[in-house]
């Protein structure tokens, strides 16, 4: 038996019938998702190690437990310091370990505290 194909009918996906993109939905942003964390080293050229913490629910017993990525993100200008509270943003991979890069520093580390 062969299978016929079916032509498609109507506006392509992604259209209205008159040529107009869809709004989106609740789906992720077309820019990339965001994090805000804590720059933990500067160490690497146009590099930042930034911590991102989280707080989840433990499965069982329910406690709200804080947890810990290390986020490598891309920083042109070297702007960062370690201590710095940066907002960083999703993007193409731009290394075997960067797929961040930095947007905006959000509270410079205050000069008289340790770092992390």
């Amino acid at each position: 038996m062969k299978r016929q194909s079916r032509k498609r009918t109507g506006a392509p996906e992604g259209q209205t019938a008159a040529g107009e993109a869809e709004p989106a939905g609740p789906g992720p942003s077309p820019k990339g998702r965001t994090r805000t964390g804590r720059v933990i080293s500067t160490k690497m050229e146009k590099t930042i190690v930034v911590s991102v913490e989280r707080r989840v629910a433990h499965p069982l017993y329910r406690k709200i437990v804080r947890k810990h990525k290390k986020l490598y993100a891309h920083d042109e200008a070297g702007a960062a310091k370690t201590g710095d509270w940066v907002k960083i943003q999703e993007t193409r991979p731009l290394s075997r370990l960067k797929r961040w890069r930095l947007v905006e520093i959000l509270r410079p580390a205050q000069e008289g505290k340790a770092a992390l």
